[in-house]
């Protein structure tokens, strides 16, 4: 008797469990994880030394720097500017050759609303003293960039000038910050 052969079992293959993923995939994520936090690290550093740099740089120490901001931070009182938009000044130039006119507008850039109110009751004095400080200019003067950089430091002194009178520019922050031109034409 013949006998048939025996059909072959085949094999089947089970897939691999899925435990050799996950701990690859958990030690790629770990490794991901502290690549990102050495590289912030290393960037923030970086930051740092080229913030003191900086500091060294412009003459400033970076410990009296540090102290400066953290002072800051420490007192919270971030004073927001107080703008005080005075009056368009048209004023006669010093030019002798052609009549020549400049017209002007000042905005003071104050350190607080005391100041500008203190300067309110000084404005017809302000306004005096930088109406002559122009008439005294001249047009190729107040062309020029540094003319008008002149001017602004010219103005400013003239509007601190009633705050010391008063003697109320006490205090670490000056009372006019700034001068500001709203407006400036010659003709």
């Amino acid at each position: 008797m013949a006998t048939a052969p025996a059909p072959a079992a085949t094999d089947v293959v089970a897939p691999a469990p899925a435990k050799g993923k996950k701990k690859l995939l958990l030690i790629a994520l770990a490794t991901l994880v502290l690549l990102v936090a050495g590289g912030g690290s290393v960037t923030f550093w970086v930051m740092q030394k080229r913030a003191a740099e900086a500091a060294a740089d412009a003459g400033d120490d970076p410990d009296a720097v540090a102290e400066q901001m953290a002072k800051k931070k420490k007192d919270g009182k971030q004073h927001l500017p107080v703008f005080l938009p005075m009056d368009l000044f048209t004023v006669n130039l010093a030019d002798r050759d052609a009549e020549r006119y400049a017209q002007v507008g000042v905005t003071l850039e104050l350190a607080d609303s005391k100041t500008s109110d203190l300067l309110k009751a000084y404005m017809p004095a302000v306004r005096n003293d930088v109406l002559m400080l122009i008439a005294h200019k001249k047009a190729a003067e107040l062309q020029e960039r540094t003319g008008k950089v002149e001017l602004a430091r010219e103005i400013r002194r003239a509007a601190l000038k009633p705050l010391d009178e008063a003697d109320d520019a006490q205090g670490d922050e000056p009372p006019v910050r700034a001068v500001h031109f709203s407006s400036f034409i010659i003709q």
